[in-house]
């Protein structure tokens, strides 16, 4: 199949785009350094973390002006192409990555949930965190937090009511109850076929991302109602794809922690012979249904 790759931030320095509007819809072409394709021609979209869009070489308010240009122009057309399987939709995505949304959406396909708060309410959330045998702290969305050492991450960790003081009231917070969990679950839909890895660490840590180089991965069969749910919740944000993180307990309970719709998934390939890979190849080759 004939493809083309490019990022965002390479329009317009080595991408150009030309779209008409007219009786027959959306036409025209999208070229960049090394491939053409005519844009009404797209049969699929695999949208995958691209770059913002740069415009360094302005000054503020132009680059201002150039970028939300960018945004609604190139931007606009490449979401609207006619016909086109979005993997997923940047407008679907978007949706799907409020926090809220997912635990919202999550409870009405019949997933478990751990309890949880989003408070500005410094009362609230010691309380909250006082009445949970351990509790967490998640961020609401991965923002690289700047510092003179460079951007740093701010990770889930357990947390304690008496650290908790009146700063709460300076934006959300989420706190969450925090599952007593023998391993992780990673799980991939692709359309149609689901993945799924079961994922321990030799220290049992709190998030698996902490250390990649304690982690054990291995495939495992899931049950055909989870499997539903899932499929259930991703037809709710109008997606074809996510990554779902479940925390497994010794009981067998399933939890639900969140569902990342434009999540990683080839690292986990070699390790478990999963044929992720060739599943997306298949679902971008055939396109919209």
């Amino acid at each position: 199949m004939p493809i083309v790759r490019f990022d965002a931030a390479d329009f317009p320095h080595t991408v150009e785009m030309t779209a008409n509007f007219g009786g027959s819809g959306l036409t025209g072409h999208l070229v960049t350094s090394s491939r053409s394709i005519n844009l009404e021609e797209v049969r699929a979209l695999y949208y995958r973390r691209p770059t913002t869009f740069s415009f360094t070489h302005l000054d503020i308010q132009d680059a201002r002006f150039a970028t939300t240009q960018a945004r609604y122009g190139f931007g606009g057309v490449l979401a609207n192409l006619p016909g086109c399987l979005y993997v997923n939709h940047p407008h679907r995505i978007a949706d799907a990555e409020f926090k809220p949304a997912q635990l919202t959406a999550a409870v009405a396909v019949g997933l478990t949930i751990p309890p949880t708060i989003i408070t500005n309410d410094p009362v609230r959330a010691r309380n909250f965190v006082a009445a949970a045998d351990r509790a967490v702290y998640k961020p609401l969305w991965s923002t690289p937090y700047e510092t003179r050492d460079g951007a740093k991450t701010v990770w889930v960790r357990e947390v304690k009511a008496g650290e908790l003081d009146e700063r709460v009231a300076g934006t959300a917070h989420l706190f969450q109850q925090c599952v007593a969990k023998v391993a992780d679950l990673r799980v991939t839909v692709i359309d149609e076929k689901v993945f799924g890895v079961r994922i321990e660490s030799s220290d049992g840590l709190l998030d698996w991302r902490y250390d990649y180089d304690q982690l054990t991965y291995t495939a495992v069969e899931l049950p055909r109602a989870l499997i539903t749910a899932m499929h259930d919740y991703l037809a709710r944000f109008d997606l074809v794809f996510g990554c779902f993180d479940f925390a497994l307990t010794a009981s067998g309970d399933i939890v639900f922690l969140e569902c990342n719709p434009n999540g990683q998934w080839a690292w986990m390939s070699e390790p478990t012979g999963l044929t992720m890979t060739a599943a997306l190849a298949d679902l971008l080759e055939r396109g919209r249904r």
